[in-house]
């Protein structure tokens, strides 16, 4: 078997995915509070076609035809470096300066109630005067945040009627008095993320929240940190690096051309 032609093809699998990954970046970069992602390629480790001597397995040495050439898809990771700051003087927009997560209460479709985290603070206040995402979904109070309380008890109610304040800390005043507090949480360890959709994040099982550092700034928004120039170099450092396997499987089919129909009738 044509070892050239595993080679180039995972290769075009790495590729593949990459560029799935930067068209995603580049379709959520002007997605408030979005984190850009990343993908790891792994290649197959140096070793000799034939291993003289391996006893470890049944005494039998490893032929050429197990050895794979080819590269790997590797792991998705997510860049969550600070995006930059837009000022809309919104009153109920917040924006984030350090590690941390708005808790949002989110129920699906079928009724169920769980916590999710964002970075994006454009929220708005309803008509019952309930603190919500522009998705309707209830923003959790402090208690709500470090304790992965989801229920109508964390919701943050105002008066709509009402002008606010959101203080550093999260701190909301109307009329001079503090009435809720912000829910802003941190993760001890980010590998226990992943994405839900919706621009929000879902907490693994062994996640463990912990009490967030970061500053809240009203009337701001963070935005994405994709840097769109820097994602189209990127882009075309990928096609150029698909166009090469591709062209090495077209020279490969058509050695073995030769081979079967000019050589082989000789």
């Amino acid at each position: 078997m044509v070892k050239g032609l595993y080679t180039a093809y995972t290769g075009m699998l790495v590729e593949q995915n990459r560029m799935d990954i930067l068209s995603n970046n580049l379709a959520n970069a002007a997605t408030n509070g979005f984190k850009k992602e990343g993908s790891t390629a792994t290649a197959f480790k140096d070793q000799l076609a034939l291993k003289i001597k391996d006893i470890s397995e049944n005494n039998v040495a490893k032929k050429l035809g197990s050895v794979n050439l080819g590269a790997k898809v590797g792991e998705t990771y997510t860049d969550w470096s600070q995006g930059n700051y837009k000022v809309t003087d919104n009153e109920s927009d917040v924006a984030l300066d350090g590690n941390g997560f708005f808790a949002i209460s989110y129920t699906d479709k079928s009724g169920n109630t769980s916590v999710k985290y964002t970075r994006d603070g454009a929220f708005t206040v309803n008509k019952d005067g309930y603190l919500v995402t522009k998705d309707g979904d209830y923003v959790l109070n402090e208690n709500g945040a470090l304790n992965n309380n989801g229920s109508a008890a964390s919701y943050i109610k105002l008066n709509p009627n009402e002008k606010y304040t959101i203080d550093e800390q999260g701190n909301i005043f109307q009329n001079g008095s503090a009435v809720a507090q912000l829910g802003v949480a941190d993760v001890s360890d980010y590998n226990y993320l992943q994405e839900f959709g919706e621009n929000m994040y879902d907490l693994k099982n062994g996640g463990q929240v912990i009490k967030s550092n970061a500053t809240v700034n009203q009337g701001s928004l963070e935005a994405s940190n994709v840097n769109v120039v820097s994602e189209m170099v990127d882009m075309i450092t990928i096609s150029r690096a698909y166009e090469s396997n591709q062209k090495a499987i077209q020279t490969i089919d058509g050695t073995l051309d030769k081979a079967v129909n000019s050589v082989g009738k000789v």
